[in-house]
């Protein structure tokens, strides 16, 4: 999924860029609130939003510690937390358990250990890939229940969205959550303002498309949107580096291994490993050579 693409007028929603301009925008929260009310489906709209620390620390020193993309309250006290997630994530579902949980105990540590009147959280996770295979809604809301459906508890939700299971006609659009999803997903395809859909007029939206549009990008917005994109770049490049010095790391281990055997020819060595012939040599000549 290209995100970042100076062909395109607007930048997308996706992208680092795109989600801190729209969903972290602290000085005009008018997306958010919008957005967060659909993708928690409340009929109540939400008139505040306040962000917090975004940051957990470790409870203790064999805990883990991290970072949600996105942490806010609403005038309710409601918690939300939402979290991007653009490559594949089979386990994603744990993460959000494990932030949410994280959550939950600061409340409770809040409330010196008490559990009566808890404020709610809701965990939104929105997802590039399916991590369902079994269920076909692109948006699922899920709380406590039994095994009849009836509500056990709702003080945690868990709130997904996979993108790729969105396909609903542009015709057939008429819920906020339709609007949001299919503006996430195609806002950075559109080149020209008279491409535009009906509701891209709406005030919330608007708002969001506005921050997105380098034609209206201020110098000082240019400058942070190219230092994202090679801040970006450069970790795509160390982690690309990463994985190919334990793609070698695993391949030396395998040929070394093969050679202590004196079962293999190196041809079939350098077959089996996936290397040339020269590296198994290479190999061989260090463990050969006097320490």
């Amino acid at each position: 999924m290209e995100l970042y693409n100076d062909n395109e007028r607007f930048i997308s929603i996706l992208s680092d860029y795109g989600f801190k301009a729209t969903f972290g925008n602290e000085s005009d929260t008018t997306f958010l609130k919008k957005a967060l009310q659909a993708l928690i489906k409340s009929p109540v709209a939400i008139r505040e939003i306040e962000f917090i620390k975004n940051e957990m620390t470790a409870i203790t020193l064999d805990s883990r510690s991290g970072i949600y993309d996105l942490a806010c309250t609403d005038e309710n006290d409601n918690h939300f937390i939402v979290e991007m997630q653009l490559s594949e994530y089979p386990e994603f579902i744990q993460r959000m358990k494990f932030y949410a949980l994280y959550r939950f105990n600061t409340l409770v540590k809040k409330g010196k250990y008490t559990f009566e009147g808890l404020q709610k959280i809701y965990c939104i996770g929105i997802l590039a890939n399916d991590i369902f295979s079994h269920i076909f809604d692109y948006h699922n809301v899920a709380v406590l229940r039994n095994e009849k459906g009836e509500l056990i508890d709702d003080q945690m939700t868990f709130v997904t969205v996979e993108l790729a299971k969105f396909d609903t006609p542009l015709a057939e659009i008429k819920t906020d959550l339709d609007k949001l999803i299919f503006t996430m997903k195609n806002l950075h395809t559109i080149t020209e303002q008279t491409q535009f859909p009906m509701f891209w007029n709406e005030e919330w939206l608007n708002v969001a498309i506005q921050e997105l549009d380098k034609k209206a990008m201020t110098p000082e917005q240019r400058l942070n949107y190219e230092m994202i994109i090679s801040a970006n770049a450069l970790a795509v490049k160390n982690e690309k580096k990463k994985i190919e010095e334990a793609e070698l790391r695993i391949k030396y281990e395998t040929v070394k291994k093969m050679l202590a055997s004196k079962q293999f020819s190196i041809e079939d060595i350098a077959n089996f490993s996936g290397t040339s012939v020269d590296f198994v040599n290479t190999v061989q000549l260090e463990i050969n050579s006097p320490k």
